[in-house]
């Protein structure tokens, strides 16, 4: 049983997030944020995601009146180079064909924001990935099977995804879906959302 003192409010429109987000057992409504999401010259990966999760969470935060507002943003980047959403399949199998054999680290952005006091918590949850040898035909089966047009790295984890992969390392694999559940708890908890 869960006691919530304000409404939560998740900034997306992502339906891994929703999924993520409705194991916690909370009430939620999600709206959908309206942020530009061009890295800026000479940013950090880092410093990227966690400007985005807090842009998506004010962004959000607009016409709600006092809630918490999740905003949450990922990439995934090898060699200090951001891969975004690859948008098209071709595109899709040229990531994948780079990721193969490699160690790729997702970097996820998580903001709360409290629009009744103001506070804003904000973090950068890393997780890394070492994909398997993929061969040309094993990649374009995966992308015309599972569709990976809208997830950073051309893969969906949660699915087919996960036989990309020799092994996973990092302390919480909500993160790579793209809301990292541990995170967020401590984040709510600060807020006094109670959560089972």
């Amino acid at each position: 049983m869960t006691h919530q003192v304000l409404p939560l409010v998740l900034a997306s429109t992502s339906p891994f997030r929703k999924e993520l987000l409705s194991r916690l057992g909370v009430e939620f409504s999600a709206v959908s944020p309206d942020v530009n999401e061009t890295r800026e010259t000479g940013e950090s990966p880092d410093a990227l995601v966690r400007r985005l999760a807090l842009a998506k969470a004010r962004s959000g935060s607009k016409d709600v009146g006092d809630a918490l507002v999740i905003g949450s943003d990922q990439v995934a980047v090898v060699d200090d180079e951001v891969l975004g959403k690859p948008e098209r399949a071709d595109v899709a199998e040229q990531q994948l064909a780079r990721l193969s054999g490699r160690s790729v680290t997702f970097l996820t952005g998580l903001c709360v924001l409290n629009t009744c006091t103001g506070h804003v918590q904000v973090d950068v949850v890393p997780f890394h990935v070492v994909f398997r040898s993929l061969d040309s035909e094993q990649i374009r089966r995966y992308v015309a099977f599972e569709q990976p047009l809208n997830c950073a790295g051309s893969f969906k984890s949660e699915g087919l995804g996960i036989t990309l992969f020799e092994r996973m390392e990092g302390d919480d694999p909500t993160a790579l879906i793209g809301l990292p559940l541990i995170c967020l708890t401590t984040m709510l908890r600060n807020e006094d959302l109670v959560l089972p």
